[in-house]
């Protein structure tokens, strides 16, 4: 049952909840704010104290009526009822405290930037993931897997927003059977795809090409429980590449693309201010993707190595050297440890290591970074903990870090985008 207490919101922490001491220990309370005294009911879960807002009795001055009718819900926008500048003063405050209380690296000893922010900050991600419920789409809800069902979602841009409940009627056998459906948009133009728990059926390859024909998507990607996907008209999608437009970039909706195009522009702008290679630098790129930075950078360096484990983004990365004819960028396919532990044995060297890993971080780096000779790591993180281990053990091993750029990613959500950049001790 809990107790019904009130508390004042001291900040807010990693996962974006409101924090308040209490009799010693923090407690959590999703939805408040610093500085507000809120009503909470408090009980305890696995351990930890957390709170289930019940009134806000002292508002914080930015607080606002969140926009979405589905806010209180809904897992994905869960800072709506914050001010954007308040939401990106609070993201630069949890890397930096990730930074000092699990790396152990004072801010004092970084050179920060102002967060860095671009386009809209709502109607922006050209992507989702959606989940099917009772013949409709939706998201998860906040740390559960119930759903929370739309029609509308106004944080996709406008050729996505509609789609949730649009695709409802035309995608109702492949509902039936999927795990989620994702959605993409670039440049204007979609591609759609789905994971199914069953092989693909007859109805879902009907489905999939009335999606087509109604101009919803430009193909669709059906992805069985077993096998090779099923592919209906073109799914794969161009656009310029960030910082290098005459180079085209290729995604398809059942691969990984940064949901906000003008910030990643940002992000990708500073990732390469920072590894500020030299002409004739020897870059080893891990995590490489699609070719994100890779295109950017390999104009200002001598190579570039990319490495990536997904089938998908390599082949798409290397539709992209053919097609704009480049020889100083290259691609390799593999599991990022066994790739470079036989870049290691093969005595290869490098100049500069970027890293651009999945949430879990990149355990390890600092071993890759001191075998491959590297003078200079600059680390993409989207999780501040799994940054702020890996910068620990880079210092550690030698790597001073010295700088840090915060990209506003993900607007109205306490998600963000870091880069950090590491210098060999002499």
């Amino acid at each position: 049952m809990g107790r019904t207490i009130e508390l004042t919101i001291e900040r807010l922490s990693q996962l974006g909840e409101g924090t308040a001491s209490l009799e010693g220990r923090s407690v959590f309370v999703r939805g408040a704010l610093p500085g507000e005294q809120i009503r909470a009911n408090v009980s305890e879960d696995h351990g930890i104290l957390r709170g289930r807002l019940e009134a806000v009795l002292v508002p914080s001055p930015s607080r606002r009526q969140p926009s979405c009718v589905v806010a209180d819900r809904c897992g994905g926008c869960d800072w709506l009822q914050l001010e954007e500048g308040a939401q990106r003063e609070a993201k630069r405050e949890i890397v930096l405290s990730a930074l000092e209380h699990l790396g152990g690296i004072p801010r004092s000893s970084l050179e920060v930037a102002p967060v860095l922010t671009a386009g809209p900050s709502m109607g922006y991600r050209r992507r989702a993931v959606l989940h099917p419920h009772r013949g409709a789409l939706g998201f998860f809800e906040h740390k559960s897997h119930e759903r929370v069902t739309v029609d509308r979602c106004p944080a996709l841009v406008p050729g996505l927003e509609l789609l949730p409940g649009t695709l409802r009627a035309l995608l109702k056998p492949v509902l039936a059977d999927a795990e989620e459906v994702q959605l993409l948009a670039i440049e204007g133009k979609g591609s759609l795809a789905a994971t199914l728990k069953t092989p693909v059926k007859d109805s879902h390859r009907r489905a999939a090409e009335a999606v087509i024909r109604a101009g919803h998507a430009r193909g669709v990607v059906l992805v069985p429980l077993e096998g090779s996907p099923f592919i209906a008209g073109n799914p794969v999608l161009r656009g310029p590449a960030p910082l290098r437009p005459q180079v085209p970039l290729f995604y398809r909706a059942d691969g990984f693309a940064q949901a906000n195009g003008p910030a990643n522009e940002l992000l990708v702008d500073a990732a390469l201010s920072l590894l500020a290679p030299g002409e004739a630098a020897r870059v080893l790129e891990l995590y490489s993707g699609n070719g994100n930075f890779s295109f950017a950078l390999a104009e200002r360096v001598g190579s570039v190595l990319g490495v990536e484990s997904s089938s998908l983004a390599v082949e798409l990365a290397r539709r992209s050297v053919a097609e704009a004819k480049l020889e100083n960028v290259r691609f390799v396919l593999g599991d990022t440890q066994k790739v470079v532990q036989g870049l290691i044995a093969e005595g290869q060297r490098f100049d500069s290591l970027l890293l651009d890993p999945p949430r879990t971080g990149a355990k390890g780096c600092e071993g890759w970074a001191t075998a491959l000779g590297v003078r200079r790591v600059v680390y993409v993180a989207c999780d501040p903990g799994a940054l702020a281990r890996d910068a620990k053990a880079l210092a550690g091993a030698g790597f001073r870090p010295s700088s840090l750029r915060i990209v506003d990613m993900f607007p109205q959500t306490r998600h963000v985008e870091a880069v950090m950049r590491f210098d060999r001790v002499a």
